[in-house]
């Protein structure tokens, strides 16, 4: 169980582009139902991306920082609610 959020979506991106496009449509998609992010860290460069919705934590992963730092392992014990390979 996790106290600081209800969600948590891991996603990658195959290039610098196709991650801009995720985060940018996410961010474009919630803004339209006036959800705006809390907070937000990282750059396309970076390989890792983070919108914080509140209840909802969304990273967008380059394959190498995804490989890294694991995060699916971490939480590997959370019921996954949708994947999609």
């Amino acid at each position: 169980m996790c106290n600081f959020a209800d969600y948590f979506v891991i996603c990658s991106g195959e290039s610098d582009r196709q991650i801009s496009a995720v985060y940018d449509e996410i961010g474009h998609r919630l803004k339209n139902e006036g959800v705006l992010p809390h907070h937000y860290e990282g750059t396309v460069d970076s390989g890792w991306l983070l919108l914080d919705y509140g209840d909802t934590i969304i990273h967008i992963f380059a394959p190498s920082e995804r490989e890294f730092y694991q995060l699916d392992e971490l939480w590997s014990r959370a019921t996954p609610v949708l994947r999609i390979q």
